[in-house]
């Protein structure tokens, strides 16, 4: 049964203000009646969107993966993004290295890592250039390091912003894919694979760049399971305490696996019935 063997994939773009943009990724994103967006979450502040799509994988007569329709789905919705976008012109309060910043696939329901790796290290072979990360690279390099290595935490402009492409167009590094010239109204993508994580976001009430950034780094991780909420929130608040800060009520920026694939099922299903 396909929808027991499913795939999600989040894709991170650095867009959130020009809807003209975003309505042609979406309208790409309709290339296969059975990849689903099932959760978008926008921040116009980070002028970033995040679209989480979720498709079937397919198997040979052997068990191993050979097609899932998210593959052509999301190379449709980078391509749309390319057109759209240019990176020389985009300006937010959130890193990033690329019109397409991220893409990130997770196992759901009964799939497996190494299938959703599989899947990334496929996407990965025609988008260039490309850095992958955790299952999908050859020694699990994390995501954080490549970052680091790469200057991804450092704004370029304000203080607090990252404007255009800052980088040198020779990378330091060589991709996984491609090469190591990038377009500057591009930039780079990375890719990787990794179990379910949870981004639970805390506001904090300050200006000072320096303050935050540094409350960030003191507490800022992916969890695993959605009933950390309470620990991160009372860290964060005690931290902040600690300047004389305030802080709101933090919130996750996407639904729990379960809800994501009971969402999918559901969207197939009244697809299927207009049919």
């Amino acid at each position: 049964m396909k929808q027991s063997m499913l795939l999600c994939c989040k894709l991170y773009i650095s867009e959130s203000r020009n809807k003209t943009a975003l309505d042609l990724i979406e309208q790409a994103a309709k290339l296969d009646p059975e990849t689903v967006i099932v959760n978008k979450f926008e921040d116009r502040a980070y002028n970033r969107v995040r679209y989480t799509l979720v498709s079937y994988i397919a198997h040979d007569s052997t068990g191993c993966p050979i097609y899932s329709p998210l593959h052509q789905t999301v190379l449709a919705m980078v391509e749309a993004a390319y057109a759209a976008i240019n990176l020389e012109l985009h300006c937010g309060a959130h890193p990033r290295l690329g019109v397409v910043d991220d893409v990130m696939f997770h196992p759901l329901a009964r799939a497996s890592l190494d299938e959703a790796a599989w899947l990334a290290k496929a996407v990965a072979a025609d988008i260039v250039p490309v850095y992958l990360y955790a299952a999908a690279h050859p020694t699990g390099k994390a995501l954080d390091t490549i970052r680091r290595e790469l200057g991804y935490y450092r704004p370029n402009f304000m203080g607090n912003q990252w404007a255009g492409w800052a980088q040198p167009e020779a990378l330091p590094d060589k991709p996984n894919e491609g090469p190591t010239m990038v377009t500057r109204s591009r930039g780079i993508v990375m890719i990787g694979a990794r179990p379910w994580v949870v981004n639970y976001n805390v506001p904090i009430l300050s200006t000072d760049v320096t303050v935050t950034r540094r409350i960030a780094q003191m507490v800022s991780a992916r969890a695993q399971s959605r009933s950390e909420q309470d620990r991160v929130q009372n860290h964060v608040e005690m931290l902040a305490a600690q300047e004389g800060l305030d802080v709101e009520k933090g919130y996750f920026t996407d639904f729990s696996p379960e809800m994501i694939t009971e969402r999918y099922i559901k969207l197939i299903s009244v697809d299927s019935d207009e049919v």
